[in-house]
């Protein structure tokens, strides 16, 4: 049975997954940077520069940081949906605009808060960055969240035509 949590974790791994993927490949190819670089940098949120002093510990620690943040975006989405009818026209704007808005939260108001160090503004980076939310974060969470609304929905229409449809008795 598909439940409102069994879609949030299927969503938010889903994407989570894929943007740690994502952001190890770019970080590799554009920087030389292996993935525990990647998830160290992450835990650098919380704990600042001592992060990548800290090996795979806190690089695991950033990978718990990274789901719990992918987790949270698609539990927003999820109890967002319902809300606002707009959602429920096309999933690939939606994907578009989640990735936008959470590469905007998460650049201009997450990491600026956090102990990260700070960053050159690099055009390419922004871009790339950009599109990895756009399409490993927004679109499975904008694809994967309607299916529960439109399963509750499917359910509540089939279980209202069948008290509305008389019964033969014999």
């Amino acid at each position: 049975m598909v439940t409102p949590l069994r879609t949030i974790l299927s969503a938010g791994l889903l994407a989570g997954l894929l943007d740690g993927i994502a952001a190890s490949a770019q970080a590799y190819l554009m920087r030389g940077m292996n993935p525990v670089n990647v998830f160290q940098y992450v835990a650098s949120g919380a704990l600042g520069r001592s992060a990548f002093d800290g090996g795979w510990l806190t690089a695991g620690l950033g990978i718990v940081f990274h789901l719990a943040i992918a987790l949270s975006w698609a539990a927003l989405f999820f109890f967002a949906y319902p809300s606002f009818s707009f959602l429920a026209k096309s999933r690939v704007f939606n994907g578009v605009a989640y990735g936008l808005l959470i590469w905007l939260t998460m650049n201009l108001l997450v990491v600026p808060m956090s102990r990260i160090p700070a960053r050159p503004f690099v055009l390419q980076n922004i871009v790339t960055g950009m599109l990895i939310l756009i399409v490993m974060v927004g679109m499975p969470i904008a694809f994967i969240v309607p299916k529960y609304y439109l399963r509750r929905q499917h359910g509540a229409h089939a279980k209202l035509l069948a008290d509305t449809v008389p019964t033969r008795r014999r």
